[in-house]
């Protein structure tokens, strides 16, 4: 479930949205599950409740999440929604970043495949 690393220095935040991400990456989460309220979620993870309501609103504009004012949060149903082209350019600069910084430490492209090899079977394999 939703964890969050302390001793990270990537911000809290960020490490919430992609904990959401990864629970319904994993099945953990599925489209229309309701998630805790930004209070509760807040109080879970001993969290400042703007940190969380940040993370929300990230993963709302990104369509994993929708709120319905008086009923609460839901993960998006994903289905029908368009791919979203810019995110999908973002990553892959970020995926160049990488590979550039890899091979900088001399790994090998091999090395850098067994990598993503087990990060989608930890993941539940291939969509």
């Amino acid at each position: 479930m939703v964890s969050i690393n302390k001793t990270s220095s990537k911000p809290y935040y960020e490490q919430l949205v992609l904990s959401i991400k990864e629970d319904i990456v994993n099945g953990i989460l599925l489209a229309g599950d309701q998630i805790p309220s930004v209070r509760e979620m807040a109080k879970t993870l001993l969290m400042n409740p703007n940190t969380v309501s940040k993370a929300y609103k990230v993963l709302e504009t990104e369509q994993v999440l929708v709120t319905i004012k008086g009923k609460g949060t839901f993960v998006q149903e994903t289905d029908s929604l368009p791919r979203d082209e810019l995110r999908i350019q973002q990553l892959k600069e970020r995926l160049k970043e990488f590979v550039i910084e890899a091979r900088h430490l001399q790994l090998s492209m091999h090395e850098i495949t067994e990598w993503l090899t087990i990060f989608e079977e930890e993941l539940g394999g291939t969509q």
